[in-house]
């Protein structure tokens, strides 16, 4: 425990002191608390420069914190039942990816579920990990990647018992979790650090009768999107360490790859949403979870949507769901979730989450409002009536089970030669092919390329998805593993 009280917001308290001492700066940032951009200043606000400041002895340094940072640190770790807690201000990428390489370094395995974020797949590029993918569980109806069985977990540690980590995700982004506690302790029975990928799971930590957090069940490490459904700016998150995890080695790996520039936007803006989630998280999330279940009844009483949750629970792959997240299953009225998608914000000014080939996911949080709600309701009730059509066609699948060649490191630095992607089949991809958001790469580097992705591919092509991943911005071409290697 701190001597600190969770009332405190120490970064936002020293900002707040450094600006009444009216300092002149002779210091970068070079707008100078924004007399040096006008426009910026008039966009932006003064205020938010005036504490756009550079690292100083009152302010503290965020790579190697003594002061206000340190102590906003530790008020963290006690809010999250930490060891220890790290800002991040190069968003939780930077936090996975510190995970993997805190715990493995080149050539060692780390057990994953191939549906993770590319972050976790880049930082094995990065460090030359190597992973033992545990293929997650498949709702055949809604198409959707589930979590990770205790079963395909034991099998997957007992044919690699040289692995230094098992990384999971929890929640998935359409809610899903895996059993959290039960993987933890199996994986510790085998003496292996358990990595929590929690970009969508703040929540956990304040709400009540939500799923168990990683630091609860007593894994290693976590990575928390603080900016998701925590409320600090974008790009700003946590990540959280535990048991025996070396903090100063943690650190330094941090500062391998993130900014020496932190900044302290980015910074207060964790520490003071911390304060809140602390002081109030509770009655927050009582409030998110009823908004969401709310909306979850209201939009399945029309007739050919389906707002999944609990119900999907079966004591392993789906071991629990979150609540708070409203995914809806659409192709029962004929339509993809990325169509529904482009439809709400062209046509009805509504931006949600997500779309991708059969799903929505619609953000709910502290900041949404009853009228907010009411209209999103409507308007899927009306996008129904006006574009309903035969569901014939559509596929009807997320997750395609890879068929891995090559580590993701070796396949993305080895020669390789650039193909148009309709002729690609059989080759080894050297680079991700992914639809954004969720990140999850239906491609990874490494991985054979075939009839059944290239017809994925396309058909995301075909529904408006957002492609990413390959040096061809357009994804025509695709740089592929040459032959000989």
């Amino acid at each position: 425990m701190t001597k600190y009280s969770q009332d405190k917001a120490p970064i936002m308290e020293a900002l707040n002191r450094y600006k009444s001492m009216r300092v002149v700066p002779f210091d970068v940032p070079g707008h100078k608390r924004g007399r040096g951009n006008d426009a910026l200043a008039a966009f932006l606000g003064e205020q938010a420069l005036s504490m756009d400041v550079n690292s100083m002895k009152p302010l503290d340094n965020l790579c190697h914190p003594v002061s206000v940072i340190r102590e906003a640190e530790e008020l963290a770790a006690e809010a999250f039942g930490a060891k220890h807690a790290f800002f991040m201000v190069n968003g939780t990428t930077s936090a996975v990816q510190a995970m993997v390489m805190t715990a493995c370094k080149a050539g060692e395995k780390i057990i994953m579920p191939r549906n993770v974020h590319r972050s976790a797949i880049n930082a094995l590029i990065l460090s030359g990990a190597v992973p033992v993918y545990v293929n997650p569980g498949v709702n055949s109806e809604l198409g959707i990647p589930l979590g990770m069985s205790v079963d395909e977990v034991k099998q997957a540690i007992l044919d690699h018992p040289d692995a230094k980590a098992i990384l999971i995700n929890n929640p998935t982004y359409y809610g899903i979790c895996s059993n959290l506690q039960a993987i933890t302790d199996l994986a510790h029975q085998h003496h292996m650090l358990v990595l929590v990928d929690e970009a969508h799971g703040t929540h956990f930590y304040f709400g009540e009768d939500l799923p168990a957090s990683a630091m609860s069940v007593g894994a290693d490490m976590a990575s928390v999107s603080m900016h998701k459904s925590g409320g600090s700016l974008t790009q700003s998150s946590f990540l959280l360490i535990n048991n025996g995890v070396s903090e100063g080695y943690t650190r330094q790996i941090i500062n391998l790859t993130q900014t020496t520039s932190g900044s302290y936007l980015l910074l207060s803006s964790l520490d003071i949403s911390r304060r809140n989630l602390a002081l109030n998280g509770k009655d927050i999330f009582r409030k998110v979870t009823e908004m969401a279940q709310y909306t979850r009844d209201e939009i399945n009483k029309i007739d050919g949507y389906y707002a999944f949750s609990k119900e999907l629970l079966n004591g392993d792959t789906v071991f629990d769901f979150d609540v708070t997240k409203l995914s809806v299953h659409t192709l029962d009225i004929g339509l993809a979730g990325i169509e529904i998608y482009d439809i709400l914000r062209d046509e009805y000014d509504i931006q949600i989450e997500f779309g991708d080939i059969g799903n929505l996911l619609a953000y709910i949080s502290v900041g949404d409002r009853q009228l907010d709600i009411e209209r999103l309701v409507a308007a899927l009730a009306e996008i129904k009536r006006r574009y309903a059509k035969d569901k014939t066609g559509l596929f009807d699948h997320e997750y395609i089970k890879p068929q891995v060649i090559l580590t993701p490191q070796h396949a993305f630095y080895a020669p390789k030669e650039k193909l148009p992607i309709e002729n690609s089949s059989g080759q080894i991809s050297s680079e991700f092919v992914m639809c954004y958001p969720p990140g999850i790469p239906i491609l990874a580097p490494g991985e054979r390329i075939t009839d059944e992705i290239l017809d994925y591919i396309r058909y995301s092509k075909e529904k408006g998805c957002f492609l990413t991943g390959t040096e061809d911005s357009k994804i025509e071409t695709i740089n592929v593993v040459k032959e000989e290697c």
